[in-house]
């Protein structure tokens, strides 16, 4: 990691940008760029949206006297990109224009990229300096970093359990089908934004029966996650609310289910087959490259969640503690609090804890 005050003050201001755009650049990673000129930013911007303009394509643009440009240096905490996609190349683009300096935060590691950017500024002739802030930079990217490095998405567990330890009560053939809140509003709202920050949120077939649950992002302005639901029988009812035209939905149901037929469904659902008996990790993580989903909040009862947490699957918990007692019902799942950060939101307390072996908490 490069040690340099001034370098890290202007990479710190291309991760602040970068953060802006949070929940609509993906897959894309979050970037940022400043553009400096004799120890002055001339200008900056970020990549807002998947699909417009990246973040060094905005920087320059922001530049009113582009003269200055090939005096100048740009920090970007992401590799430049090399391809063309749904943008032309970042990377000619500062080539072409001239500018001398350039400063990165962390190399892409996605193949398509990883050290091509590098490679044509350098034969262009530009300076080009890397590992400034990598770490900041690696955390800021973890959902694009661990898709690409580990073939997954980032997964992130979540639950709210009471003071006695669970997570929900005992249901009953009669118990209503909602569900049982533990925390507050706030703590609701929180969960809502952080839905509208993932590409997926993923639940089992006994928190669909048990809680009817939309997993949209009714409190707080975004877009709404891709629901993944276990339905390995396709047995769940069509009126539940994860079948409603809110947001898509994909079913993963168990391979000795294809023939079985499935009337009624919107185009928005969709329904993934694979064998829930042998791999079932992989072929899931599969389905779900394959869509580009970088993130996935995991708001499932106690097995899915359980299951997770016993094959090491996950990266990042959030857990509150509400101030409710229910005496009996279904406990909550067990994880090892490595290091934990407490916050406290009203009446309940927030956990936050990071899987030691995550792929960015291992970063030399």
């Amino acid at each position: 990691m490069i040690k340099n005050t001034i370098h890290e003050k202007y990479m710190q201001r291309c991760i602040d940008l970068a953060k802006q755009g949070l929940g609509n650049t993906a897959p894309n990673p979050m970037v940022g760029s400043v553009i400096v000129y004799n120890g002055k930013i001339i200008g900056e911007g970020y990549h807002r949206k998947f699909g417009e303009p990246h973040a060094e394509v905005n920087a320059i643009n922001s530049v009113q006297d582009k003269s200055l440009l090939k005096k100048s240096t740009i920090y970007v905490n992401l590799e430049p990109c090399s391809h063309f996609g749904k943008t032309p190349p970042c990377a000619n683009l500062i080539a072409d224009i001239g500018i001398p300096n350039i400063i990165i935060g962390s190399i892409d590691t996605a193949s398509h990229v990883s050290g091509k950017g590098i490679e044509i500024l350098k034969k262009s002739g530009c300076n080009v300096t890397t590992g400034v802030l990598e770490r900041e930079s690696r955390e800021l990217n973890k959902r694009f970093f661990t898709f690409h490095e580990k073939q997954r998405p980032y997964i992130i567990l979540k639950w709210a359990q009471t003071k006695d330890g669970f997570i929900d009560i005992e249901r009953k053939r009669n118990s209503p089908k909602e569900p049982t809140w533990i925390t507050n509003e706030h703590a609701k709202t929180l969960v809502h934004k952080w839905r509208s920050e993932e590409q997926s949120i993923l639940i089992g077939t006994n928190t669909a029966l048990a809680d009817n649950p939309s997993l949209t992002t009714r409190n707080w302005i975004g877009n709404n996650p891709i629901r993944i639901v276990f339905d390995r029988e396709l047995k769940l009812p069509s009126h539940l609310n994860i079948f409603n035209s809110e947001a898509e939905t994909v079913l993963i149901a168990d391979n000795s289910c294809k023939n079985i037929k499935v009337n009624g469904l919107r185009s928005n659902i969709g329904i993934k087959f694979v064998n829930y008996d042998i791999d079932f990790y992989t072929q899931l993580f599969d389905v779900l490259t394959k869509k580009d989903i970088q993130s996935i909040i995991i708001e499932g009862g106690s097995k899915v969640l359980d299951s997770f947490i016993q094959n090491n699957i996950w990266d990042e918990a959030r857990i509150f503690h509400g101030d409710k007692v229910f005496d009996k019902g279904v406990k909550a799942p067990n994880i090892i609090l490595n290091e934990p950060i407490n916050f406290v939101i009203g009446n309940c307390k927030l956990v936050l804890i990071k899987n030691k072996e995550s792929l960015i908490n291992n970063l030399n």
